[in-house]
């Protein structure tokens, strides 16, 4: 797609793009299944997603589209569950629905709803991305891998075994908090599919300089970790819904930890790694038992339809 669709405004491929004007643009879809889960559906989850993507490169969220395909029979107390679960959310972080567009389908053909968003954000006034720096400090605001794990448990039925919740949440109060120290924070990123691994891999790669994550400091639920010894997944490739990842400055690193800390999104934020004075573009994993091992980007998901 990027040599047909190349172009600034794309180039940098973030979680959003930056337009003239100080906006922030993005665009995403929801297949999640199933619909409904431990934390959340499909309804908060597009909302949230959107308002993340646009909170992570540091854009108040204020205008989302909405955009539905629904499939023929599907119940319209279901289909009003999941509108409120939207708006209520949207609402939560003073954004506004503005637009939208309504298909349907033939029964078979769209496994009951699908939603498309975009969103619109005015970026903060002093926070400008930019590339991570040696010695800067990789911070993440909570638990990994709290959403991911909820699919598979809420899709296997095993929830008498299993104890976790979606991490799905709008994370734009606490990007805006963390933003009294704007200018010492380089990137900040939505570790969604391929979490918190593919993210850095991706912040390497265009950076150009290496990350090191430390294992034993990467915050994971007893009940999520269970789950990756039972099925055989890696916490730090699980999905997130509701947690960010940030470079940034090494002497405001304790300060925004602190910020993040005392915020209800971020009561479980840690400091997990660094950036390396290295032009190799590499993240390596600095493991619990004290070795290492480099970590590459996921090349499929471990669960399919997550979000």
């Amino acid at each position: 797609m990027l040599p047909r669709f190349d172009n600034p405004a794309l180039r940098p491929l973030a979680d959003a793009a930056l337009l003239p004007g100080r906006l922030a643009f993005t665009t995403d879809s929801f297949v999640v299944k199933p619909l409904c889960f431990p934390g959340g559906d499909i309804g908060k989850l597009a909302i949230c997603g959107t308002v993340n993507d646009l909170a992570v490169s540091g854009a108040r969220p204020q205008w989302i589209s909405c955009g539905l395909i629904i499939e023929e029979g599907f119940h319209l107390d279901q289909l009003e569950q999941i509108i409120e679960s939207m708006a209520q959310t949207a609402r939560s972080v003073g954004a506004q629905i503005v637009t939208g567009d309504t298909k349907m389908v033939e029964r078979g053909n769209a496994d009951g709803l699908y939603i498309n968003t975009a969103g619109v954000g005015q970026m903060h006034n002093g926070f400008e991305p930019t590339d991570p720096r040696p010695g800067d400090a990789i911070l993440v605001s909570g638990p990994i891998g709290d959403h991911e794990a909820a699919i598979f448990q809420a899709r296997q039925q095993i929830a008498e075994r299993l104890d976790v919740a979606s991490d799905c949440a709008a994370l734009w109060p606490l990007v805006e908090a963390m933003m009294a120290h704007a200018g010492d924070i380089r990137v900040m990123r939505d570790p969604t599919r391929g979490g918190l691994a593919t993210v850095l891999c991706e912040i390497a790669s265009r950076c150009g300089y290496s990350m090191e994550l430390d294992e034993a400091a990467v915050p994971v639920r007893s009940e999520v970790r269970g789950l990756c010894e039972l099925v055989g997944f890696d916490p730090l490739y699980m999905a997130c819904e509701g947690r960010l990842l940030a470079a940034v400055a090494p002497d405001a690193a304790e300060s925004i930890l602190d910020i993040m800390r005392h915020h209800p999104l971020g009561g479980g934020a840690a400091i997990v790694g660094r950036v390396l004075d290295e032009r190799k573009g590499k993240t390596y994993l600095k493991t619990a038992i004290g070795g290492g091992r480099i970590l590459r980007m996921l090349a499929a998901g471990q669960l399919p339809r997550i979000c």
